[in-house]
């Protein structure tokens, strides 16, 4: 079966700057850089899937730009372990904490993520799920 979404972009203001901190952060969950092209930069597991992109888009106009409106991307992780180091390296790499690791009852007793705001304010996680 197909994943439901290929793959995601989001605007960020600096591109080198973000692809240093998401390189940090990522590696920890196994998801590497796989291509830089211009303004666009690719991450992902297997293929790029998850991609930043400084300045406009082919669908983009100069209003939508304007301001970034942050967005929430969580990224799947294989342990509670690897949410942990998510969410470290992501400090260390100059993120913001906006949750702690932990288990979030609230989404469902063996929900265990973390969360941080990159560089431009965007609502990054990672999540393991368990029982």
């Amino acid at each position: 079966m197909a994943a439901t979404i290929d793959h995601i972009t989001i605007n960020v203001r600096d591109r080198a700057a973000s692809t240093k901190f998401y390189e940090k952060v990522l590696a920890v969950l196994g998801i590497k850089l796989h291509l830089v092209h211009g303004a666009f930069a690719g991450f992902g597991r297997g293929k790029p899937e998850f991609w930043i992109a400084e300045g406009p888009g082919a669908f983009q106009t100069a209003e939508h730009l304007a301001t970034i409106t942050p967005v929430h991307v969580c990224f799947s992780a294989e342990t509670c372990e690897e949410v942990d180091a998510f969410y470290r390296a992501a400090l260390e790499a100059g993120g913001k904490d906006n949750g702690a690791p932990g288990i979030r009852a609230q989404y469902h007793p063996g929900y265990y993520g973390a969360f941080i705001l990159d560089p431009d304010g965007h609502n990054i996680e990672a999540v393991c799920h368990f029982g």
